[in-house]
């Protein structure tokens, strides 16, 4: 029953389905203007899907990022709101906010990456522009529903947006103290003055939402489940931060006092250091988590299914003191646990959620994982040090996890076989699938193995479908070149592949 010990079995049939998918996050769809969207392009990729007779379609986060994170979908200055530049500029012209002429001069080529900082100042003169004309036609009713509805986290979104712009977007920390802590009168004062520009911010927001509900619409249409991603920790300059410093570790000046990160690991000897505040879980459950109940109901709003990242900082997590330069002398600290998940499942009964447990795992995460019947992540490539040992391998795989070739932090699997293997684990790669495995078809041989795998769901990147090199790498964890620029080019998918991948769902029973 909610709210004991004893947790129940799901209820969620999307979670429960056997099935398959891909990982592809928005912006790497093919478009017109440089960088994918929630239009065309991601309607277009769902027909893909519909072909291919997939079921899910995982993909990155889509809150607001920019220059100043790097445009990493895991650094956010707002963890409920949606990303604008994703807004589709077509759907926008259909809708007759914007003109054929408006449009001529942001194109770029199918698939160019371009430069995403150029990319985001058109797009967002052409937002203005596009608000304007809304203004004029004062069809205001689902826009203010949308602002009554969204309250909850949109009108300190919309101040913190504003306060970033007047104040030349420095960190809130820095911003003058009446500000930074949120005096009333002062917050009051700069509405009255500025409220067209919050509404303006408002609107982006509400456009963001409108586009998004027709896209998962047509998803459910496709029987397309949508897959989001929570990232665990937010950016420290981020409208959460700002608005709920109460929950953070921070110092009175609103620096920070302690960061997330984690040790020494697979990805980096020297741990990673996040640079992001950690919580202040006491202060969270004194409030009821209202903060994380409400994040999650956002999402869930979203997504069908949401996977929690990092999930293993709900059971301990990694803490360094904001002095320190490298995340090796940080200690583990107890998370909230189940007394948090308790309360996530009074207001989740089905439980809708993925546990990402990868990295420096313990029993306790296992623990907390099984407990509340969350599924788990298998990454094949992580299985041929020993295969015949390891719980990657398919044939240590149990029915409730999700399987990958690899994920957005990997190496694509061809780039991983090609660059990151030595001859002995090459070797286990080929014995294991029984057949001579190359650069050339490894992408193949391992997609095959993910869906012939007893896990409930497989899920393969979009770069391993089209058996794709090292060079279309999403992300390298700790790096911070090269990241979270890839595009897919129109005619990569081919009528073989979705062959391919449709016979696979039928042979493997993931229809």
């Amino acid at each position: 029953m909610a709210g004991t010990d004893v947790a129940n079995p799901y209820t969620n049939t999307l979670v429960n389905r056997r099935g398959a998918g891909i990982l592809m996050h928005v912006t790497s769809l093919p478009s017109s203007f440089g960088v994918g969207d929630i239009g065309a392009p991601a309607f277009s990729f769902v027909d893909f899907l519909n072909r291919s007779k997939q079921k899910y379609w995982q993909m990155l986060p889509l809150n607001p990022t920019g220059r100043a994170q790097g445009y990493s979908p895991y650094s956010s200055t707002a963890s409920m709101a949606g990303s604008p530049f994703l807004i589709s500029l077509e759907n926008l012209k259909n809708d007759g906010l914007l003109s054929k002429r408006d449009l001529q001069h942001s194109r770029r080529k199918p698939g160019a990456l371009g430069d995403l900082y150029e990319i985001e100042k058109v797009k967002g003169k052409l937002l203005n522009r596009a608000y304007i004309n809304f203004e004029k036609r004062r069809r205001y009713s689902e826009f203010e529903k949308f602002i009554n509805e969204q309250s909850y986290w949109l009108d300190d979104f919309s101040m913190f947006m504003l306060l970033k712009s007047l104040n030349g977007a420095r960190s809130w920390h820095k911003w003058p103290d009446e500000y930074k802590k949120r005096n009333k009168k002062a917050l009051v004062r700069l509405e009255n003055e500025y409220g067209s520009l919050t509404r303006k911010i408002k609107w982006q927001q509400f456009v963001f939402h409108d586009q998004w509900a027709k896209l998962r619409d047509y998803c459910k249409k496709c029987d397309v489940a949508l897959v989001g991603d929570i990232p665990f920790y937010v950016g420290h300059d981020s409208a959460d931060v700002w608005a709920n410093q109460q929950i953070f570790s921070l110092n009175a000046d609103g620096t920070m006092k302690d960061v997330a990160g984690v040790p020494p690991d697979y990805f980096n000897s020297e741990g990673q250091l996040w640079g992001m505040p950690v919580f202040d879980w006491k202060e969270l459950k004194h409030s009821g988590y209202r903060w994380w109940l409400q994040r999650l109901l956002r999402n869930t709003e979203l997504y069908d299914i949401v996977r929690l990242d990092h999930f293993r900082a709900f059971a301990a997590f990694w803490r360094v003191a904001a002095t320190q330069k490298t995340a090796r002398n940080g200690s583990w600290e107890r998370g909230p646990g189940k007394d948090f998940f308790n309360a996530v499942r009074k207001g989740f009964p089905d439980m809708p959620f993925i546990a990402e447990d990868l990295g420096d795992i313990d029993e306790h995460v296992y623990i907390l994982r099984d407990r509340y019947k969350l599924p788990g992540m298998k990454v094949l490539q992580f299985a041929f040090d020993d295969p015949g040992k390891s719980s990657y391998s398919p044939h240590n795989h149990t029915e409730n996890f999700i399987v990958y070739t690899g994920t957005h932090d990997n190496n694509t699997t061809r780039g991983w076989f090609r660059n990151d293997l030595n001859k002995k684990q090459k070797e286990n790669v080929s014995l294991y699938a029984g057949k001579r495995i190359t650069e050339d078809n490894v992408h193949l041989e391992l997609t095959r193995l993910a869906y012939s795998s007893v896990a409930r769901i497989a899920i393969i990147p979009m770069q391993d479908v089209l058996g794709l090199d090292e060079t279309a790498r999403m992300n390298t964890p700790a790096s911070v070149d090269n990241n979270w620029i890839w595009r897919m080019r129109r005619g990569q998918v081919t009528k073989d592949i979705e062959k391919r991948l449709g016979q696979w769902m039928e042979i493997y029973n993931r229809l």
